[in-house]
C-alpha cells in the first residue's frame, strides 16, 4: 500500500512541533511554600490568587517591613515585587491566615 509523502513525514512533523509548543504554555501557580519576598496586592493579572480564611489556611504569613527571606514572610511593596497577589473570595489557589508568630506551612 502506497502512502503519501504528506502521511509520512509532514503529519508526525507537526505533531511533534504542536506538542513542544503545547508543553510548556500552560500557568504555573507556584506552591504556597515558593510565595515570600517582596509581594504586591494587585486587582489584576495576579501571579497568585489567595483567599484570607481564619482557620486552616495552606500558609500562615506574617507582613515584615524589611528582610522577607523565608516561607510566609511577606513585604507588601508597591514597587518591584517578587509576586504579584490577588485576594479573592471564590476560586484560590492557595488560602493564607494573617499571623503575628510563627509563620509558614501549617
Amino acid at each position: 500500500m502506497k502512502t503519501t509523502l504528506a502521511v509520512r513525514y509532514v503529519y508526525p512533523l507537526f505533531a511533534a512541533v504542536f506538542l513542544i509548543l503545547c508543553n510548556g504554555s500552560a500557568k504555573q501557580v507556584p506552591k504556597p511554600t515558593e510565595v515570600f519576598g517582596r509581594i504586591q496586592l494587585v486587582s489584576h493579572f495576579p501571579d497568585v490568587k489567595v483567599k484570607v480564611v481564619d482557620n486552616f489556611p495552606d500558609l500562615k504569613v506574617k507582613r515584615v517591613n524589611a528582610f522577607a527571606d523565608a516561607t510566609g514572610e511577606w513585604q507588601i511593596v508597591d514597587n518591584f515585587p517578587d509576586f504579584k497577589v490577588q485576594v479573592v473570595e471564590t476560586f484560590p489557589d492557595f488560602t493564607i491566615q494573617w499571623v503575628d508568630n510563627f509563620p509558614g506551612v501549617r
